[in-house]
Formats: structure tokens, C-alpha cells, sequence
């Protein structure tokens, strides 16, 4: 089934609600192609390697959680950003992007998903937000930390960084995807044994040590797949478009 521009652009803002953030970048239609979307593919990021791969399949629209246009980039479209483009442009192929909405949704959202498949119940948020990017909650089953770290490197496929500051027994956790280590200083406040996110910098690690909580840097790109698929498979179910998420995984 084809859907026109038009008609999946506003279907994604009702969805994801991005007028209610206030982000780093735009979110929503951010290149608009030339046809109808039959078939969307989605991805983390829309680099290069991802554009190329997502056009030799045949998408006619790619939807992705790191767009372009971030707040204090340089605006011109020279370089990688005009070579990127352009590769949509002469493609007609249509680029949706969704940062803080796709991190913050309640089902759909990254931080929704990630809990969903690591089998961790949601009990409220790490800051008192309207629509909370971070959440909280508990494990399947109370676990040690390394079963916790292998859990993560066999979902992920990524090889995470812990730092062994908590408790011998975790089952209260925290967690934000992508690049989230300064909030460790919430999910401490908040009792939680472990925190999880995507990134490490240096100060993290003395944090996590002197507040006495675990803390796994699982991958920025790796903790935040599973966002774009989910909303790709509801756009499936709502809009009989055909779907293909395709990954690019970095070391990061």
C-alpha cells in the first residue's frame, strides 16, 4: 500500500507527539522525497553507509532516532552533510527523524523497548518530567552484576563497560539510552543499584564508585535500535507499509 507524504508525516506526529519536547534538532519530515512511501526502512542514525544501504533496498522513506540539523552545528550544506542529502535528494527517497520523542515514548520509545526485551518493569521515571526521557524500575529477578552485564552483551551484541560500584544484588535499576551518564546522579538518588546507558566519560566511573552504584555503558547505538523498529512495525499494522530495519553498528 502506498501512503503519501503528507498523509505518513502527520500519522508519525500524532504518534510520537514531537511539539511536546523541546530538542536539540527538528524532529519529523526532515527531507522530503518525490513519491509515495511503500516501503520504510529504518535505522539508529542516518549516516552515510545507512542511506546507501537503505536506497539499494529500496525504500522509498528511511526513519531514523539521529537526523540532522542539531542545534549549534553549522548550517551550511557543505561536505559530509551535502553529500548525505543529496544522496537523498537524487534518491527521492523521504528522511523522518524523531530524537527526544522516540527516546521518551511510553511503548514505543527506546527506553520502552529496551526495558520490554531485558524483561525490567517500568515503576517511574528518573526526573519529574511530563514526558520523561529516563526510567526506573526492577529486574525480572533480583541478579548479580555480571549476570546483568552478560544479559546486556548477548541482547545488544555489544561488549559493555562496567563499573562495579553497587550492591552484590541488583534489582532496583535505572536506565536511559544513548548518551545519559550524567544521569547517574538521579538513578543514585533514587536507590537504584544499577544504572544503564549507552555512554562512559571519565567523571562517570569516580561517580559511580563514591555513590555506590553499578553502572554498564551498553552501547550508544546499540541501547537505542529498538525504538525505530517498533514504530516502523506499527506503521505495518497501521498503514500496510512494507518495512525493513537495517543496522550499522560503531563501537560506541
Amino acid at each position: 500500500m502506498a501512503v503519501a507524504i503528507r498523509e505518513l508525516d502527520i500519522h508519525l506526529n500524532n504518534l510520537l507527539e514531537p511539539s511536546a519536547f523541546q530538542d536539540y534538532c527538528p524532529n519529523g519530515l526532515q527531507v522530503e522525497g518525490r513519491r509515495p512511501v511503500r516501503k520504510l526502512v529504518t535505522g539508529v542514525t542516518a549516516s552515510q553507509t545507512f542511506l546507501d544501504a537503505a536506497i539499494a533496498n529500496n525504500a522509498d522513506a528511511v526513519l531514523v532516532h539521529h537526523g540532522y540539523f542539531w542545534k549549534g552545528e553549522d548550517p551550511c550544506i557543505t561536505g559530509m552533510k551535502q553529500r548525505r542529502i543529496a544522496t537523498l535528494l537524487e534518491a527521492g527517497v523521504s528522511l523522518w527523524a524523531y530524537h527526544l520523542p522516540l527516546d521518551a515514548h511510553p511503548v514505543l520509545g527506546n527506553n520502552a523497548q529496551l526495558a520490554r526485551r531485558l524483561g525490567w518493569k517500568v515503576t517511574g521515571s528518573l526526573r519529574n518530567e511530563a514526558r520523561p526521557i529516563g526510567n526506573r524500575g526492577t529486574t525480572a529477578a533480583p541478579q548479580d552484576a555480571e549476570s546483568l552485564r552478560v544479559q546486556l552483551e548477548q541482547l545488544l551484541d555489544f561488549t559493555p563497560i562496567h563499573v562495579p560500584g553497587g550492591p552484590e544484588t541488583i534489582s532496583h535499576v535505572a536506565w536511559c539510552t544513548g548518551a545519559a551518564q550524567g544521569m547517574i546522579h538521579e538513578a543514585a538518588a533514587l536507590g537504584a543499584d544499577a544504572f544503564v546507558t549507552g555512554e562512559i566519560s571519565e567523571p562517570t566511573a569516580h561517580a559511580a564508585l563514591e555513590l555506590g552504584i553499578h553502572f554498564f555503558a551498553a552501547g550508544h547505538h546499540a541501547t537505542e535500535r529498538y525504538g525505530v523498529q517498533a514504530v516502523g512495525e506499527k506503521l505495518v499494522a497501521d498503514l500496510g507499509l512494507e518495512h525493513q530495519f537495517i543496522d550499522c553498528p560503531i563501537p560506541v
